[in-house]
């Protein structure tokens, strides 16, 4: 019966409560920092050549999951205003093990979100240096390859690299996390402004040049989702099961509860409001890069959108994209790697990790936490390719998803009375729809990356029933 027992949620002792600095405004700065990103700065590419035109329908159908999930996060967040995110609305509801298999997953999502936000940073950054006449050495810039036969028929020579500039700018967002909330969430807002910005810009020159011709064939690799070469899934599910990274990014506003001010109000419009505000982005955005360039043109490319600008002959403003995507995209580290922290601490403060790493610092921020977490993700983003850390990192939130839609199931059934300052609407449509939608996409996503995900939670049981389930504390 111990693999099931509850948590009973209580405000941790006085010396571990972390300050209560943040308001909604700042978690949907927070939100929309998190979630507009590589997704569409760099991912765009990576959906293009799988769709081809049609990624915009593979937006749509992200979108549309990834919102019935918002709705769901969005209620579990003002009944269960604590931090911890879907692993701590697991513990409260499902019971210790599902908690202890999406706490372990979300180790996963974030660590893995970071690493490819860093690792497409990268790819803008060096971009950038490029347009300025700075021109970095090729192993400084990407991770080892193996040697052997790729997925384009071409026979590659095994090579040492490193990818150095995604190495720096984790460490220099860890480095601002732990000087302080307050800090890093005026510094995240003016760069989500910035970011916004810069999309208006694309959107500004390259609509214009919209021609529908660059629409045909619409669907190149159908709408489903068919393997590829080295299994790669191509068509509109197969896309959508790689562009779900550019939706995701609301959750990390969960982790936030024990930092915000009225948590059972702002949660939930933190959650709902950058969902809804990156939506619409989304979709404009989307429009006007496949309207403006042929999808095989942009396809392949580490920075999608500049390359698109320097093929309407727009050079200059492509290198100011690339100058603000540079700048930017941290914010979308620094969302993650806030979240990835705040979950750790609470694994800590649960007995999953060890308590030292709970201990907070002065300023009563968990230095220790992401100075590990820093550590971990930036040996990932150094030696690892851009779309095998997303693939796998969609796995993990697609796992969480699931678990918080059950979570307000089950909840509703057996406390229909509890406090909901938000309630799902239809939530016995929304919340099997989120189910279903996520348990499509993890079948559209490469076998190489559904066998990665359950070795994965293999270790993970396997650490839980030797290390966690004798230490936890409920």
């Amino acid at each position: 019966m111990s693999l099931m027992r509850r948590k009973t949620i209580t405000a941790p002792p006085a010396a571990e409560q972390m300050a209560r600095t943040l308001s909604w405004p700042h978690l949907v700065a927070l939100g929309v920092g998190a979630i507009v990103g590589t997704g569409i700065l760099t991912l765009i590419g990576v959906g293009a050549d799988r769709a081809g035109p049609a990624v915009l329908l593979s937006f749509a159908v992200a979108g549309a999951i990834c919102a019935c999930a918002a709705l769901c996060y969005a209620e579990m967040a003002s009944a269960i205003p604590a931090s911890g995110s879907a692993y701590t609305y697991s513990y409260v509801v499902l019971g210790e093990v599902i908690a202890w298999v999406v706490g372990w997953s979300l180790i996963l999502e974030y660590s893995l979100v970071v690493s490819t936000v860093a690792v497409g940073w990268s790819g803008y950054a060096v971009g950038f240096l490029k347009g300025l006449g700075v021109a970095l050495p090729g192993w400084a810039i990407q991770g080892p390859t193996l040697a052997g036969v790729g997925c384009d028929g071409v026979r590659h020579a095994a090579s040492f690299g490193i990818n150095i500039p995604a190495i720096v700018i984790i460490g220099l967002v860890a480095a601002l996390l732990s000087a302080g909330t307050r800090e890093s969430a005026r510094v995240n807002t003016a760069l989500v402004l910035l970011k916004i910005a810069t999309l208006a810009l694309f959107v500004a020159v390259a609509l214009p040049h919209f021609d529908a011709a660059n629409l045909h064939p619409f669907a190149p690799f159908g709408y489903g989702s068919v393997a590829g070469a080295c299994g790669v899934k191509h068509g509109v599910m197969g896309a959508a099961a790689i562009i779900f990274f550019a939706f995701y990014g609301f959750d990390a506003i969960s982790t936030a509860a024990e930092e915000t001010k009225r948590p059972e109000r702002d949660l939930a419009i933190g959650i709902v409001g950058s969902m809804v505000a990156c939506t619409v982005i989304y979709l404009v955005v989307a429009a006007a890069a496949v309207g403006a360039a042929r999808y095989d043109v942009f396809g392949k490319s580490a920075e999608p959108l500049a390359l698109i600008l320097r093929s309407l002959g727009q050079g200059g403003v492509a290198t100011l994209v690339a100058a603000a995507a540079a700048i930017a995209l941290p914010t979308v580290i620094l969302g993650f790697l806030y979240g990835q922290s705040r979950i750790f601490l609470v694994m800590a403060r649960d007995g999953f990790l060890p308590p030292a790493l709970a201990r907070l610092s002065a300023r009563g921020t968990p230095v220790r936490i992401t100075a590990v977490t820093a550590v971990f993700v930036a040996v990932i983003a150094a030696l690892t390719p851009l779309d095998v850390i997303a693939s796998l990192a969609n796995a993990g939130t697609l796992y969480a998803f699931v678990a918080v839609a059950a979570s307000v199931l089950v909840m509703r059934r057996r406390s229909p009375q509890a406090k909901r300052p938000f309630r799902t609407p239809a939530a016995w449509i929304v919340a099997p729809l989120a189910i279903l939608g996520c348990c499509y996409l993890f079948t559209s996503l490469q076998v190489v990356t559904q066998v990665a995900f359950v070795a994965w939670n293999a270790l993970g049981l396997a650490l839980y029933f030797l290390y966690g389930r004798a230490r936890a504390v409920v």
